[in-house]
C-alpha cells in the first residue's frame, strides 16, 4: 500500500472517528433532553387537568382558562384521574389494565412515576387535595418531538455526515499529496545517484522544516560517501605506486647485485641501497596504516581532556628536536584568562601529530625562514593558526592537497610523502574540526585549524 493512501486512510478514519462520536454526542443528548421536557409538559398538564376537575373553585376556572389559552393540545392525549384512592386494591381498577404494573406501584410508593412505550410518554402522580384526599391522576400523549424533530435531525445528521467524508477524504487526498510529493521527489532523485555521479546532490526546499532537514541530511551522507570513494579511489591508485616504487629498487638492486660474483664492498653498498630503500617503504608503509586508521569515519579514538597552549608547546618542542635549523615563534597574546576555555574533547596523541605535521611542513618549506604559531579563542572555537613564508602552493593544484601521496610540483627539492596533510585533516575531522588551508605561490601558507571547544565547566 502506498504511503498515501495510508495516510488517506488515516485521516479517513480519525476524522470520520470523531465526527460520528460528536455526532452520536449530539443526538443522545438532544433526544435525552426532549424526554426530559416531554415529561415535564405532561407534569404541568396533569396538575393543571388535576386542579381543574378535581377543585371546583375560582382558581380551578381559573387554571381551565389558562390551559385553554396557552397549553395546546398534545397528539393523542388522553388522561386518567381516579378519585379518593385506596392504596391497597387501587391497582384492581379496571380502568388501569392498559397500564405497566411497575408502572403504577412506583406511583404508589414514590408518589411519581414516568415511562413510555414506544413513542407515547405517561406521567402518573399522586394529587393531594385541600381536603386531604388523595387522588392518582395518569396523563400520556404521543411525543411529537421524538417523531418529527429527532428524525430531522437524524436526517440531518447523515447527511452531514455524508458531506463531511467526503469534505475529509479531499482533505486528506490534498494534504497526503502537500506531504507525500517532496518524499517522491527525493526517492526520484534519490533512485538517479549512484557511485558513478555522487557529485548530484538532492535540491533542499525553502519551506518544510522537516523535509529540508531530511534533504540536508540525505545531501551531508552523499558527501561523505563522495569523499569516501574520492578517497579510496586516490588512496588505492597512489598507494599502489608508492609501495611498488621501493619495491621494485629493492628487487632490482638485488638481481643485479646476484647477476655475477662481486668483491665485498660491492656487496656492502648494494645492501645499504635496499636497506634505504626498505626503510622508504617502511616509513610509507606506517604513514599508510596511520591514515587508515584515522580515515573520515574511521575507527574512533579514547578522547579525554586536551589543553591546546600545552599541546603546541610540545609541538614545537618536538619540531625544533627533528629540524634543528627550525625558527618558530608563538604568539599567545589572544589567550583567554581562564585556562578552561583552551581545552578540547579529544586525543592527545592524535592532536598532537596533525600539529606537528603541520608545523613540520611549514619548516621544511620555508628554508629556514621564522613559522608562527598563533592560538586563540572565538566564541566556541579554538584557533590554532601556522604561517610562514616559504614556497606556498601553485594555484592550479589547490584542490589535490589533502589526496594521499600528492606532491605540489615545486616540492621536488624537498623529501616528503605526500601523507601529512591527509593526515592531519583525518585527525582533525574525527574531533569534530575543521582544517582550512590557504596559499600564495612563493610568498607562503596559512593553517587554521578549528577544533569545538571542550564544555567543561567553568
Amino acid at each position: 500500500m502506498k504511503l498515501q493512501n495510508k495516510i488517506v486512510y488515516i485521516l479517513l478514519t480519525a476524522f470520520l472517528g470523531y465526527t460520528l462520536l460528536f455526532s452520536g454526542f449530539i443526538y443522545y443528548s438532544i433526544s435525552r433532553f426532549s424526554f426530559a421536557d416531554f415529561y415535564k409538559r405532561l407534569e404541568i398538564r396533569a396538575i393543571a387537568t388535576a386542579k381543574i376537575e378535581l377543585e371546583q373553585q375560582k382558581d380551578g376556572n381559573a387554571v381551565q382558562q389558562l390551559r385553554q389559552d396557552y397549553l395546546e393540545t398534545l397528539p393523542n392525549e388522553n388522561h386518567v384521574i381516579l378519585e379518593n384512592i385506596d392504596r391497597g386494591d387501587v391497582l384492581q381498577d379496571e380502568r388501569l389494565a392498559d397500564y405497566s404494573a411497575s408502572f403504577l406501584q412506583e406511583i404508589l410508593v414514590d408518589s411519581l412515576a414516568t415511562y413510555n412505550k414506544q413513542n407515547t410518554f405517561y406521567y402518573g402522580t399522586l394529587y393531594m387535595t385541600p381536603d386531604r384526599r388523595e387522588h392518582l391522576v395518569i396523563i400520556s400523549a404521543e411525543n411529537y418531538f421524538s417523531t418529527h424533530h429527532l428524525a430531522y435531525l437524524r436526517n440531518l445528521i447523515f447527511t452531514s455526515l455524508a458531506i463531511a467524508a467526503l469534505l475529509i477524504v479531499l482533505f486528506s487526498i490534498m494534504f497526503s499529496r502537500k506531504i507525500i510529493e517532496p518524499i517522491q521527489n527525493i526517492i526520484k532523485k534519490t533512485k538517479k545517484i549512484g557511485s558513478e555521479n555522487l557529485h548530484m546532490r538532492l535540491e533542499v526546499p525553502s519551506s518544510n522544516d522537516s523535509i529540508r532537514e531530511l534533504t540536508q541530511t540525505f545531501n551531508d551522507m552523499l558527501n561523505r560517501l563522495e569523499t569516501s570513494f574520492e578517497t579510496q579511489k586516490n588512496f588505492i591508485s597512489n598507494a599502489s605506486h608508492e609501495l611498488n616504487t621501493p619495491l621494485t629498487s629493492i628487487i632490482g638492486e638485488a638481481d643485479v647485485t646476484l647477476s655475477k660474483l662481486r668483491e665485498p664492498l660491492e656487496y656492502i653498498e648494494s645492501i645499504k641501497a635496499m636497506l634505504e630503500e626498505a626503510e622508504k617503504l617502511q616509513k610509507k608503509t606506517q604513514a599508510l596504516l596511520l591514515l587508515a586508521q584515522t580515515g573520515f569515519d574511521g575507527k574512533r579514538q579514547k578522547f579525554g581532556k586536551v589543553r591546546m597552549d600545552q599541546l603546541v608547546l610540545d609541538v614545537k618542542e618536538t619540531v625544533e628536536k627533528i629540524q634543528t635549523n627550525s625558527k618558530i615563534v608563538l604568539d599567545f597574546s589572544l589567550l583567554p584568562e581562564n585556562p578552561l576555555l583552551l581545552k578540547v574533547l579529544g586525543n592527545e596523541k592524535l592532536l598532537h601529530l596533525a600539529v606537528s605535521n603541520i608545523v613540520l611542513n611549514a619548516c621544511k618549506y620555508s628554508d629556514g625562514k621564522a613559522v608562527n604559531i598563533a592560538l586563540g579563542v572565538v566564541d566556541n572555537l579554538i584557533l590554532v593558526i601556522i604561517k610562514d613564508g616559504g614556497i606556498g602552493i601553485p594555484p592550479d593544484e589547490k584542490e589535490y592537497i589533502f589526496d594521499p601521496y600528492f606532491r605540489a610540483s615545486n616540492t621536488k627539492n624537498y623529501e616528503g610523502y605526500g601523507i601529512g596533510l591527509p593526515l592531519a585533516r583525518n585527525i582533525v575531522r574525527i574531533h569534530d574540526g575543521e582544517l582550512r588551508i590557504s596559499s600564495v605561490l612563493s610568498e607562503g601558507t596559512t593553517v587554521q585549524i578549528q577544533l569545538p571547544r571542550g564544555n567543561f565547566v567553568l
